[in-house]
């Protein structure tokens, strides 16, 4: 089938080139990967995968947590920063993403 439509979509950048760099390594170009997803959209009837919020552990859900749990975490964290128990967010994640 030829394509002949047109697709204008505003993204985040940073999620733009995070997709880029993964379809990149799979060989597949960004509109092939559109291509797809509006594919599988048709043959499901739905979005392909679950829209769903990620699931918090226990240890960190305050949904689940007293008052009184939830003032100690934060006095810990508070407690943490003072004395330098810190860790660069943005390092976090980068080591994250080199490991998954």
């Amino acid at each position: 089938m030829e394509k002949t439509t047109t697709l204008n979509l505003r993204v985040n950048p940073i999620v733009k080139q995070s997709a880029e760099s993964v379809l990149s390594k799979l060989g597949i170009s960004m509109s092939a990967a559109i291509n797809m997803y509006l594919n599988q959209i048709s043959l499901t009837g739905g979005i392909p995968f679950a829209v769903t919020l990620p699931k918090a552990p226990a240890s960190i859900n305050t949904a689940m947590m007293t008052d009184e749990e939830i003032h100690a975490k934060l006095q810990k964290g508070y407690a943490d920063a003072e004395a330098g128990n810190v860790t660069n967010a943005a390092e976090v994640f980068e080591k994250f993403r080199e490991n998954h």
